[in-house]
């Protein structure tokens, strides 16, 4: 049975692919925090506590594993990736999975996340070394993050209809990936099965999950980004500039392919819901 490594197990996306991958691999998850990724996912995992940049820590993860899946986030999401891609070169890894995004490309490097995304992309296709990369549209598990309090926002008017996907559709394609050849240097769209508007998904979801809160605020982005930097929310800031992102670019790429080869989505919005209560 083959071990693939997976980078990035204990964020909100990775958590799933652990679940998803146990089920057919063997896994062993590099962690910077052994006593929070036993709580995850208890003691039965093979753990290597280090860091990415850190490459006896790298070295030692990826001894006689298979692949790597790589969840990385934030400022560190390229050189992370780069430093990894390294590494496996050297260790004969035989594949390698990484989240991307639906709207990363060369016309969106002006937006810095999708400039992060589309360069850790690169170096993982110039790397020669097997791949799958996903580029998924907005996760349905994002939804709570719009919700303070007794309170629903948005920024923005976001015009833009979002195929909404569970996390765990998108786990069971990165399943499909490492058990499929013709997954292999495939680069992935990944929508969700129904079309929203997000003022309408989150209100479908705080219908069911949060009833008290009786609409869904739309706030513009001047203020929310005043907001974010007197109150010196990095969180809010960041959710500000991705949802004036998405509103200018919307929704990109057919997942067509993605549909034949890994599988249609199964979950819809209010299956998700239900299954959050």
């Amino acid at each position: 049975m083959h071990t693939i490594l997976i980078i990035g197990a204990t964020g909100m996306l990775g958590q799933p692919v652990v679940k998803s991958l146990k089920t057919k691999f063997k896994l062993r998850l590099l962690v910077r925090d052994i006593t929070i990724a036993k709580k995850i996912f208890g003691s039965n995992f093979d753990y290597i506590i280090g860091d990415i940049f850190d490459e006896n820590s790298l070295d030692k993860a990826m001894n006689n594993c298979f692949g790597v899946h790589i969840n990385l986030s934030g400022n560190i999401e390229q050189t992370g990736t780069e430093k990894i891609v390294e590494v496996a070169k050297r260790k004969n890894i035989q594949r390698i999975t990484y989240i991307s995004g639906t709207s990363v490309s060369k016309d969106t490097l002006w937006f810095p996340l999708a400039k992060r995304k589309y360069y850790a992309e690169q170096a993982i296709i110039q790397s020669k070394i097997p791949y799958t990369i996903f580029c998924p549209t907005w996760f349905m598990e994002t939804l709570p993050k719009y919700i303070k309090g007794n309170q629903a926002f948005i920024f923005g008017k976001q015009p833009n209809q979002y195929h909404f996907i569970a996390a765990s559709d998108y786990a069971n394609m990165v399943l499909k990936a490492y058990q499929l050849d013709q997954t292999k240097n495939k680069r992935f769209i990944i929508h969700g099965k129904e079309g929203y508007l997000f003022k309408e998904a989150l209100e479908t979801y705080i219908k069911e999950i949060h009833p008290s809160i009786k609409s869904v605020t739309s706030m513009p982005y001047f203020i929310a980004k005043l907001i974010a930097f007197i109150s010196r929310k990095k969180e809010m800031r960041e959710a500000a500039n991705l949802m004036q992102y998405f509103e200018k670019v919307g929704e990109k790429g057919d997942p067509k392919e993605a549909y034949e080869i890994l599988g249609k989505p199964e979950i819809t919005l209010e299956k998700w819901i239900e299954m959050q209560k």
